[in-house]
């Protein structure tokens, strides 16, 4: 018969079974004693597909590693994070992501962002400038629901009117060719700010990743995108030297469909390519290593992403040391903005992502990522409203206030399980990596279709678990109500007034403006891609300067590097 206790916890192990070994016993005999009583359930695995046991010991991971293993943070093999003191000391940037209708709106939002508690901002803009056109060109209706329109360094002056360039870090998802930046450095220009004080970084100059994972093969040529990276690179280097011009875009591949794992091994071996080109340019690695940042998906598979990025960490280490030959301890350090998932929200019950972005975030935190962006709970299901990024502001302020979470560095550092999936973690991205080298580096993995038919396959099983109910997801395949969407909120769009009179003044702007000083610096754009050894950056910024709009700079350099080309997958 059945305790009420029974009833709230589970029924008791049966009494008449025999104890268990004293610990004092072999471990190993202990451990298989314990599965046989208990029961335990061989097939749970994470996301990765490492199998996941009931019970981890000193079988499983022992104290003995813990110096080789482990380690102190700040030193080799930097498994506990790449400064000595870590969240202890500074906490993470707080870098929301924004991207909405005209410059203006954007400046309302990100202007209250700030207020709210962020230490730095992103901006996202429109899709039509991923896909390298002007917002002339693009039907109205489309425009700015899911980025800000910007096309000219005027554009990018009234968005960021009142931020102070020289002390707020911004980061600019910025395709190839990287107007954004050069709208950014126009801006400095403009307000006399030295762009040695411009703080930040190009968050989407990873090309790699945009072809893989977001099929946006059509904006350059791989290779003429490959040119143009190494070649902002180096004019940031020399020019912007605050500036990271390179982030390695994890994200993309694990919002693809990669397995954390996958997503870490495709990520590094992305970095070792970009790495390489850069010194066959004939620079230090320690001369660019040091600005060199990831951006990563943190997903709710809480253990299984803090392993993810505890064996990054330490990979990253290793072959910046070994491999690049970097001597520069600086040029180690695996530096990464975090990301909650936004592939694990959903639109059925969307007030319940307010609890998956909680969670999501402290395995960031316990990361020890050095910045992070908290989606808001409706972005499954549009822009965020004003109401909905407050919220997800406030909850890394009641992580870090409230929580306090960063009271002891690296807290589950030590556990046998995370050591020992750390360890596992690690086995499979090396694995991972293994088979890209194979292939002949990243570049040519890609160009193959190895990497996207691995994602694919990854993305295709996970489905299936959601699908047969293995995965489960509240409110999704279980804990379904009736009333669904009764929270939803409506889709965000734009004001079509503002944006139409947006649009009517930049053809305004176009009319206004010096055709002479256009015409001049597309002449110049187009001899320095045509050139071997000129470096097109430097003439992007110009161009952006001189009143060239996004759109233009992007069909100029599609003339003269290629336009990209989708790759048949078979």
């Amino acid at each position: 018969m059945s305790s009420a206790m029974d009833d709230v916890v589970g029924p008791a192990l049966d009494r008449e079974q025999p104890m268990l070994p004293g610990f004092e016993a072999d471990q190993a005999e202990w451990k298989l004693a314990y599965d046989a009583q208990i029961g335990v359930d061989k097939s749970v695995r994470n996301r990765s597909g490492i199998e996941i046991a009931a019970l981890y010991t000193p079988e499983d991971w022992s104290a003995d590693r813990y110096v080789q293993d482990v380690g102190f943070p700040g030193q080799g093999p930097f498994t506990r994070g790449i400064y000595p003191t870590m969240h202890r000391k500074r906490t993470w940037t707080q870098r929301q992501l924004i991207g909405l209708g005209t410059p203006d709106d954007y400046n309302e939002r990100v202007r209250k962002i700030l207020d709210l508690g962020s230490t730095a901002i992103s901006l996202l803009p429109c899709n039509s400038a991923f896909r390298g056109v002007d917002c002339d060109q693009v039907p109205l209706p489309l425009l700015g629901t899911c980025g800000t329109v910007i096309n000219t360094t005027d554009h990018m002056d009234r968005a960021l009117e009142g931020v102070a360039l020289d002390s707020i870090s911004t980061a600019m998802n910025d395709p190839t060719p990287f107007t954004l930046l050069a709208f950014v450095l126009g801006t400095a220009k403009r307000r006399g700010i030295p762009f040695d004080k411009i703080t930040g970084t190009s968050n989407q100059s990873d090309y790699i990743s945009h072809y893989v994972a977001n099929h946006m093969f059509y904006r350059l040529s791989q290779p003429g995108a490959r040119r143009l990276l190494v070649d902002h690179i180096e004019f940031c280097r020399e020019k912007v030297p605050n500036w990271n011009p390179v982030s390695v875009v994890g994200q993309h591949m694990q919002q693809a469909g990669a397995t954390p794992a996958e997503t870490m091994g495709f990520t590094l071996s992305t970095a070792i390519q970009y790495a390489e080109d850069c010194m066959a340019r004939g620079m230090d690695p320690d001369s660019v290593l040091p600005r060199f940042t990831f951006f990563f998906d943190v997903s709710i598979s809480f253990f299984e992403e803090i392993a993810k990025f505890r064996a990054g960490r330490r990979i990253w280490a290793r072959i910046a040391k070994e491999r690049l030959g970097a001597k520069d301890p600086r040029s180690w350090r695996f530096k990464f903005h975090g990301q909650t998932s936004g592939v694990d929200l959903t639109a059925q019950q969307p007030l319940n992502n307010v609890a998956r972005v909680a969670v999501q975030a402290a395995a960031g935190i316990f990361s020890g990522l050095q910045s992070m962006h908290t989606d808001a709970y409706d972005e499954a299901i549009t822009c965020p409203t004003e109401d909905s990024a407050r919220i997800a502001v406030a909850t890394q302020n009641i992580l870090r206030e409230e929580a306090h979470l960063c009271d002891v560095i690296d807290p589950l550092g030590g556990s046998f399980y995370i050591e020992a999936l750390t360890n596992q973690m690690e086995e499979d991205i090396l694995r991972v990596m293994g088979i890209v080298e194979s292939a002949g580096g990243m570049y040519e993995a890609v160009g193959s279709g190895l990497v996207q038919r691995m994602i694919g396959d990854s993305a295709l099983a996970a489905q299936m678990r959601i699908e047969n109910g293995e995965e489960k997801v509240v409110g999704v395949n279980c804990y379904q109500t009736d009333d669904d969407g009764v929270d939803q909120p409506p889709p965000y769009r734009p004001d079509q007034s503002r944006m139409k009179e947006h649009v009517e003044s930049f053809k305004q702007f176009k009319r206004d403006r010096s055709q002479a000083e256009v015409d001049k610096a597309i002449i110049g754009l187009r001899r320095s891609a045509s050139a071997e050894r000129e470096n097109v950056f430097e003439k992007v910024v110009d161009a952006a300067t001189a009143g060239v709009t996004h759109g233009e700079i992007v069909a100029t350099l599609r003339e003269e590097l290629g336009f990209g080309q989708p790759l048949l997958i078979t």
